[in-house]
């Protein structure tokens, strides 16, 4: 895992990191720009799951700490905030009621489903949210740098985390081994 300090914005921008909440639930997460991020979940109720290039608001609110929102085509809600330096972030997702009832609809490459997304969004019941509020511990921080579609390219898979965590996924240039 990198050392890298974080102060500035750019230090976080293109930064890779992998993440376990306190409920188990593990996040692969890319701070792709200034505007847009890429992740893959591995654990958790819509594991499986994997989106790349999600409009968002990557804000610095002070010095090495950062917080990130966003709306996805479901309905869902995001709001991050990444405490790199102390390796933890905390993250609330809002899922509407129909994630919730139906996640295995959202269990795919969202980019190639963003007609579903929003038809499953129109279809089903949105109200009450599950407001799913979790700390997480960092347990892999890697310097991908910005703009780098080899991050995340492809479904999630069992052994990924440990693949990534274990240098086994990405080569010296952070590209993909194994396309």
């Amino acid at each position: 895992m990198s050392t890298k300090q974080f102060k500035t914005l750019d230090d976080f921008l293109g930064t890779h990191f992998i993440y376990t909440y306190d409920n188990g639930w593990e996040y692969e997460w890319y701070a792709k720009n200034n505007h847009t991020v890429d992740y893959r979940i591995h654990g958790g109720m819509v594991a499986g799951r994997w989106v790349t290039d999600q409009e968002a608001n990557i804000v610095m609110l002070t010095e090495g700490i950062y917080k990130i929102d966003w709306t996805e085509p479901t309905g869902t809600d995001v709001a991050l905030v990444f405490v790199p330096n102390e390796n933890k972030l905390h993250g609330t997702i809002f899922f509407p009621k129909w994630v919730e009832e139906h996640p295995e609809i959202t269990v795919t490459y969202q980019n190639e489903h963003i007609d579903l997304m929003e038809e499953s969004r129109e279809k089903y019941e949105t109200y009450p949210k599950l407001v799913v509020p979790e700390f997480a511990k960092i347990t892999y921080v890697g310097e991908a740098g910005q703009d780098n579609e080899d991050v995340i390219s492809e479904a999630p898979y069992p052994e990924m985390p440990d693949d990534i965590r274990n240098g086994r996924y990405f080569d010296e240039h952070y590209h993909r081994r194994n396309k």
